[in-house]
């Protein structure tokens, strides 16, 4: 990729193919202060209130800069590297390539909380590794005084649901949903009947006094990608049938439709929701509904299989945080007479942890 000149105007040349910069596209990213406010990096001025019919009147470029006169008296000097990011739009979230896992994994990226590493290379470095696999734990984080919330809206800000800022995972009696049970939990995830469903899910644990209650952890993308290469049929129908999930209790009636596997624009993963006791697939002609039911239960079969899940304890003090659009979580079940076990749990948005990463980036010059 690289920016050419011809009389007076400003070409974008990538593989052999040169096309016309429009003027205004590059007028409307005129910089220096009189222009962009130093610390927001906002215009201050409305490109909707121009001339439209802008021209460049002079133009000189160099190894690293373009400087351009416009036919409105005004200058800038516009890098090229900042060109061409915004025409190979590069987004470093999206170019972090997943990492397929499955019971193997012997790493549970683990990282150590100390209360500054908010700022630090360690949490860069925790942000890369959780878009890699889909979570990271973070050890020794406090237990007092709901700390899960001040740590969350370091990274961002929480996502509040009907239930609450955040919720305490133990056992209750009348409990509105099997997590505030000690019941085994299968592999699911969470709240597939909101929209839209909330993206990272952060379950720190405060006591772990059972023998059971185990953690368990399945890497969705890796299971939907071994669906679509041995059962093309099964991964077909459950991409393209919406099905709807629903939760209901004595205060809220909560309704979404979606594909169980949902795909991005480029027919790439993008999202799992699979809660089974919450889904409820639509009348279709019986040979689909056949073909539907055995999609479903394959991709159970796989989900709930010993070769795709990690089970790991949380200990008091563990942190973790996973990726509710790719990874299904679950839990082992435990006697609630051997002791506590007690966790919290809250949800951030996809914006949170990106904007963290790209503000670290940013510091340290990555």
């Amino acid at each position: 990729m690289k920016i050419e000149l011809s009389e007076n105007k400003v070409f974008f040349e990538n593989n052999g193919s040169k096309k016309e910069i429009h003027p205004f596209w590059l007028r409307e990213r005129v910089n220096g202060e009189n222009y962009v406010d130093k610390s927001t990096k906002q215009r201050l001025f409305d490109p909707t209130e121009l001339n439209g019919n802008v021209k460049i009147k002079n133009v000189s470029l160099s190894d690293k800069f373009l400087e351009i006169i416009f036919s409105d008296g005004i200058k800038t000097k516009l890098t090229i590297q900042s060109i061409l990011n915004e025409f190979s739009n590069i987004n470093e979230v999206k170019f972090i390539k997943k990492i397929r896992w499955d019971s193997s994994l012997s790493n549970l990226n683990n990282f150590k909380f100390n209360h500054n590493f908010f700022e630090e290379k360690i949490m860069y470095e925790a942000l890369i590794s959780f878009y890699k696999f889909g979570f990271v734990i973070f050890k020794k984080v406090p237990t007092e005084k709901n700390f899960i919330v001040k740590f969350a809206n370091s990274i961002g800000s929480i996502r509040r649901t009907n239930f609450g800022e955040f919720f305490n995972v133990k056992s209750k009696p009348n409990p509105n949903d099997l997590a505030y049970t000690s019941l085994p939990l299968a592999p699911h995830t969470d709240n597939p009947y909101r929209n839209p469903v909330p993206c990272i899910q952060l379950l720190h644990c405060i006591e772990n006094e059972v023998s059971g209650g185990y953690s368990t952890l399945v890497d969705g993308y890796t299971v939907t990608e071994k669906l679509k290469k041995d059962y093309p049929d099964y991964f077909k129908i459950l991409t393209e049938i919406k099905v709807r999930y629903q939760f209901i209790d004595k205060d809220v009636v909560l309704e979404d439709w979606s594909e169980m596997i949902k795909l991005d624009e480029n027919q790439n993963f993008k999202q799992v929701r699979f809660s089974p006791r919450l889904d409820f697939v639509p009348l279709m002609d019986k040979e689909k509904l056949n073909l539907y039911y055995a999609a479903r239960n394959k991709i159970s079969e796989l989900y709930n299989s010993d070769k795709y899940r990690l089970e790991f304890k949380l200990t008091p003090g563990d942190l973790l945080m996973m990726d509710n659009y790719r990874l299904l979580h679950g839990r082992t079940s435990y006697d609630t007479n051997e002791g506590n076990r007690f966790l919290q749990g809250c949800y951030i948005d996809y914006d949170s942890t990106e904007g963290k990463l790209k503000h670290l980036k940013r510091k340290f010059n990555f």
